[in-house]
């Protein structure tokens, strides 16, 4: 977890001035009256993630011409709509952890919780709207309908159990790739609004994505909740079905089906019956298979970016494709 820190430290040392004017304007909007509002958002920044999204969205800006004041109010958005989503995710998912530390709806619990994450998604909408670009307020809001479709896409098909990998990569294009290809967009949309430049960089972004969600399944999979900082097997156990698991499905024999059918119904699964999925999804191919998903999809962002001059701000963005592959949370 540690040494992820310090990759991403290094990755993103050509903008650290950008990345300090971005936390000036996140900060700000998350600023309120309310005295409870200004403490859970000083416990929210405090235990911060990663930033991808707004570093995307300064690379993306530096790839294309020279960030504006609209680049950096644009990345404090995109993290606004991530960390609120992330807040109701964990509501829906009864987390407990996120990023190592107790989850918001742990120590405010659920009540409170929603109504951070609804409030944090009206300051998004205040700082769209403080943007007057109406090609970023369209591709904004079209993704906010995106994010929400997709986690509601990912329920259904957790009930009726019949994910496709099709349907499946479909899901997280909206879930997750959505929000990473807006970020890297906006860079574009906020300094040359180039349509050649807004599709390559979007490309890059939606690639990124789709590869960051299956690190993500491995991480769910083979991660500890030391190293990740989440629950581990939280997909799982909530009958999310992820990459591995549906190549599993369909590539297993009708004993190991069978076991792994009666595994998945059980309504409380411990770390033994975690493991058993997990030994099963490993024997038929499934960890392998979504490797070489990840390193496809990985391959594919670098390519969408190819055509760039080679420069310092390239070079960070191919990095952070290998980060991603690498990382341990």
């Amino acid at each position: 977890m540690y040494q992820d820190r310090l990759k991403l430290e290094k990755i993103t040392e050509s903008i650290i001035d950008d990345i300090e004017r971005f936390d000036e304007e996140f900060e700000k909007a998350l600023k309120s009256d309310v005295q409870l509002i200004n403490s859970i958002s000083k416990y929210m920044i405090k235990n911060t993630g990663k930033k991808i999204r707004p570093i995307l969205t300064i690379f993306s800006a530096k790839l294309c011409g020279e960030p504006t004041v609209n680049s950096y109010r644009a990345a404090a958005m995109v993290e606004l709509l991530h960390v609120a989503t992330l807040i109701h995710d964990d509501v829906v998912d009864d987390a407990t952890m996120r990023r190592g530390k107790p989850s918001l709806n742990l120590i405010w619990r659920n009540k409170l919780s929603v109504l951070m994450g609804d409030f944090i998604l009206s300051k998004a909408l205040i700082n769209m709207i403080g943007l007057r670009d109406f090609d970023a307020l369209d591709l904004i809001s079209n993704t906010a309908q995106k994010l929400s479709a997709g986690e509601i896409m990912q329920i259904e098909k957790s009930i009726t159990r019949s994910m496709t990998e099709d349907f499946y990569f479909d899901m997280i294009k909206q879930k997750t790739a959505s929000l990473i290809a807006t970020s890297c967009e906006l860079g574009a949309i906020t300094t040359t609004k180039d349509q050649e430049d807004r599709n390559a960089t979007y490309a890059f972004g939606e690639n990124l994505g789709v590869a960051f969600q299956i690190k993500d399944d491995l991480l769910d999979l083979l991660g500890s909740e030391i190293e990740t900082g989440k629950n581990s097997g939280g997909d799982v156990k909530q009958n999310m079905i992820t990459l591995p698991l549906i190549h599993t499905k369909i590539n297993t024999s009708r004993s190991d089906y069978r076991k792994l059918k009666k595994l998945l119904k059980t309504k409380t699964k411990n770390k033994k019956i975690i493991s058993s999925i997990c030994e099963i999804i490993e024997k038929t191919g499934g960890i392998d298979y979504s490797k070489d998903k990840l390193e496809e999809f990985s391959d594919r962002a670098l390519s969408a970016i190819s055509s760039y001059p080679d420069s310092i701000t390239k070079r960070s963005m191919k990095d952070l494709v290998d980060f991603n592959k690498n990382r341990t949370k």
